[in-house]
């Protein structure tokens, strides 16, 4: 499943982790708010990308971008939400907060280099 668009395809693994996490915060843990919160945003960043990719003009491509930028920093918030309230430890929280801050740096990094191109 491996293309060649990095951003597409860091997202679509972070969803894979985000849909692990919601398992175990549920079946472990048993927490079902929050749980259902990070699942909607962190699952949403991937989506909002693919849209973003059949967009229909530049200016679709980067509204979708940054819708999928505000959902990857929803995440962020619910993921130390999740890890204050000890429902992540330590390990698990840094190596998913990692991969959040990775595609938020690669996002503001597309956006702000379509936003050049348009001016």
């Amino acid at each position: 499943m491996k293309s060649n668009n990095v951003v597409k395809d860091k997202s679509y693994k972070f969803s894979l982790r985000i849909i692990k996490l919601y398992k175990h915060l549920c079946e472990e843990k048993k927490e079902f708010v929050l749980s259902k919160q990070i699942l909607r945003s962190g699952t949403s960043i991937g989506a909002n990308i693919e849209e973003a990719i059949g967009g229909f003009s530049p200016k679709d491509f980067l509204y979708k971008l940054t819708i999928s930028y505000k959902e990857a920093r929803e995440t962020h918030y619910w993921l130390r939400l999740l890890h204050d309230s000890g429902y992540l430890n330590d390990v698990s929280f840094q190596s998913i907060l990692s991969d959040c801050e990775e595609l938020l740096k690669l996002l503001t990094t597309i956006i702000k280099s379509t936003k050049s191109k348009e001016s």
